[in-house]
């Protein structure tokens, strides 16, 4: 009986061959269209894992918000000062580091070229907080921030626009009417 209905099976799979063949090619890419999402899908969660893992387990970002309200206007919130990140340090328990940032896109400067970036302006922890190493270079000396010193560090892009291939270790780089010297 079994092998009667093999032999059926089969002679009808022969007689309607563009059927079958059509079939098993909508089978196969509903199969594999399948397979592609759930791979995309189990990609991008471990990507975003991975971004929240670097962030840190015990990272806290705070930024000043707007203040609301009546005769508010959705006005923003003064900025913070670095004062208050000492303060964050020393009056809450377990902060292990602190880095006030301050940002602004402005153009650069380097061996008359220019480049419209973002500057940050930070703290030594800084790179520690945001789980960065440096490619090149070193960071900055407590004599430094203690002095204000006028040196910076850059990425992989301004190095790349401004310096192409050569070392910009210990070259002169301005932001704005400053001139800083890249450590």
């Amino acid at each position: 009986m079994w092998w009667n209905t093999l032999l059926l099976s089969l002679r009808e799979i022969r007689r309607n061959l563009l059927r079958s063949f059509l079939t098993i090619l909508g089978i196969v890419i509903g199969v594999s269209a399948v397979v592609t999402m759930v791979t995309l899908g189990r990609g991008a969660t471990q990507a975003v894992q991975t971004q929240i893992a670097s962030m840190g387990s015990n990272l806290l970002m705070v930024s000043p918000g707007q203040r609301l309200g009546p005769g508010a206007g959705g006005a923003g919130a003064p900025s913070f000062k670095e004062s208050d990140g000492e303060a964050i340090a020393t009056q809450i328990g377990g902060v292990a580091r602190v880095a006030p940032e301050v940002r602004q896109s402005v153009t650069v400067v380097a061996d008359g070229r220019n480049w419209q970036t973002t500057v940050t302006g930070s703290t030594g922890d800084y790179l520690a907080v945001k789980g960065w190493v440096l490619a090149g270079g070193r960071n900055f000396e407590p004599a430094e921030l203690q002095a204000g010193a006028a040196v910076c560090l850059v990425g992989q892009t301004v190095k790349r626009e401004l310096y192409g291939s050569r070392n910009p270790l210990g070259q002169m780089l301005r932001v704005k009417q400053f001139s800083c010297s890249i450590v």
